[in-house]
């Protein structure tokens, strides 16, 4: 990429007319300019003035896809009955005869998307949505040359798909940059086929990093407004240096058109789950085995914490690694592979990166004091295939009680209230009753039916178990009492004020 320097003006100086301090200051003042001018040039990468030597020599490598899907034919039902001889009783019945021959015919759908090649061979990427449920996927070249393409594999998780073509000859590729060396305000640039248009480049830069967009579990996207639209989902997304640092995936439009927010996979997610596609023709996620939540500011204070960080361990997969290394419900990790948790959705990243049976260094809060435990992960995939992830449960009661700085009623969990809120037989606790419309605990989701299993850390078996343990947090003079509810299988854990103000 060519690039613009800041130039000083040119000045004649002459030296007879100035003495010697004069020289002096004169010097200093020009180091001073030189100096900030360096420190501009060498800190703000200029904007090209062209894209168009980066884009002849990426395009050949950007493909075009298409595919067909086959959809079987639907009847649709019975012809309306009308009375005998009414005069358009035979119009009817042939205009429905050939509606129902036309739809019981199969029929092709087809779709447009857009791809990139990685290795001379014919491996291509795009996006799984491209290609999902596709009976016959088929790669388009910049050139016009065409070939039929088969799945390699596909992870729905983040989106990604790899698919392999046989061309007989070498062809153009591009590689991979590194996606976190990418700043916001980098200039990017987007090579697709939107609409079916065929090869199209738009240009931006990086306006956002690390978005979560309620796609998947692994969001992390590169938003940027290079613009893209329907048709370069599966593209690729360029650094100034011709290198891949995102798969565009995903805008932000109520049209289905470019507003100028698109999103991109970032190349550090999916240089990993390709790199395991072409490996094992699958992914292979590690896995740890616990159920997390996001850590707040009143969380952290029942904790002990200084302020929120971390993700908070709301449950323990029974026989998982984390069982396995006695990390329970109630800990914050705080890092894990030596890598910070600054929020709950690191962690889910992290450990997905991280390759299966590496024994790693986990770094947890638990009353009070910081632990290392290790942790010798499992495979997602195995887990989720054996049935693994499905939620376990925690302790039985005495005495219905009213507990007004809750906002709650409590009760045995006896059979006659397991039947009343359809709890499960395995859960264990005391049940929340009835809670109090304006309250603390309703506007933080506490309904009935809600099973309290610990609190403060402590399991709960009896009403009267509940009130103590609530009697003892008053005396240590907490702010917040630390409550782990359970409804459905599912635990989570709030925190709810019972300081003074």
């Amino acid at each position: 990429m060519r690039q613009t320097l800041l130039k000083p003006a040119s000045t004649q100086t002459r030296a007879r007319h100035i003495g010697r301090d004069g020289v002096i200051h004169l010097l200093g003042a020009v180091a001073l300019v030189a100096a900030l001018l360096f420190s501009m040039g060498a800190q703000a990468r200029s904007a090209p003035d062209s894209f168009a030597d980066l884009a002849e020599k990426l395009l050949p490598a950007v493909v075009n896809i298409s595919t067909t899907q086959q959809i079987a034919g639907q009847t649709q039902g019975e012809a309306p009955r009308l009375p005998p001889g009414t005069p358009f009783e035979d119009l009817f019945r042939d205009f429905f005869d050939r509606q129902q021959r036309n739809g019981n015919r199969p029929h092709k759908v087809t779709s447009l998307g857009s791809g990139f090649i990685i290795d001379k061979s014919g491996v291509v990427i795009t996006n799984n949505h491209v290609i999902e449920e596709a009976d016959e996927i088929t790669v388009f070249m910049g050139n016009g040359d065409k070939y039929p393409a088969v799945l390699v594999g596909r992870d729905p998780k983040t989106d990604i798909a790899v698919l392999r073509i046989e061309p007989g000859t070498d062809l153009p590729t591009v590689s991979f940059g590194d996606s976190d060396a990418s700043r916001v305000g980098d200039w990017v640039m987007a090579i697709g086929n939107p609409f079916g248009l065929g090869g199209t480049v738009t240009a931006g830069i990086i306006s956002a990093q690390g978005r979560d967009i309620r796609q998947g579990p692994y969001d992390n996207f590169i938003q940027t407004d290079a613009s893209i639209n329907r048709g370069n989902s599966g593209g690729p997304l360029f650094n100034m240096d011709g290198e891949v640092i995102g798969i565009n995936t995903a805008i932000f439009s109520q049209t289905g058109g470019s507003v100028g927010i698109g999103f991109a996979v970032p190349s550090s997610i999916a240089r990993t789950v390709i790199d395991q596609i072409l490996t094992f023709g699958r992914t292979k996620r590690g896995w740890l085995g616990v159920r997390i939540q996001r850590m707040t500011e009143e969380l952290a204070d029942g904790f002990g914490l200084g302020h929120a960080e971390g993700a908070l361990v709301s449950g323990v997969t029974d026989g998982g690694p984390a069982a396995d290394a006695d990390i329970r419900a109630g800990d914050v990790i705080l890092s894990f592979d030596g890598k910070p948790v600054r929020e709950m959705r690191e962690l889910p990243l992290l450990v997905a990166e991280t390759p299966v049976g590496k024994v790693v260094d986990v770094e947890i809060w638990r009353q009070g004091k910081k632990l290392t435990v290790g942790v010798k992960l499992g495979e997602l995939e195995e887990a989720e295939q054996s049935a693994a992830l499905s939620p376990g449960g925690p302790a039985a009661d005495n005495g219905e009680r009213k507990i007004d700085k809750l906002g709650f009623r409590i009760a045995p969990l006896d059979d006659e209230m397991r039947q009343r809120f359809n709890v499960a037989e395995d859960a264990n606790g005391v049940v929340i009753v009835d809670v109090d419309p304006n309250s603390e605990a309703a506007e933080k989701g506490v309904r009935p039916g809600d099973i309290i299993v610990e609190v403060q850390q402590e399991p709960v078996s009896t009403t009267k178990g509940v009130t103590d343990r609530l009697s003892e947090i008053e005396k240590e003079k907490r702010k917040n009492v630390l409550l782990l509810l359970q409804n459905g299988g599912e635990l989570r854990f709030i925190a709810i004020g019972i300081g003074e103000g």
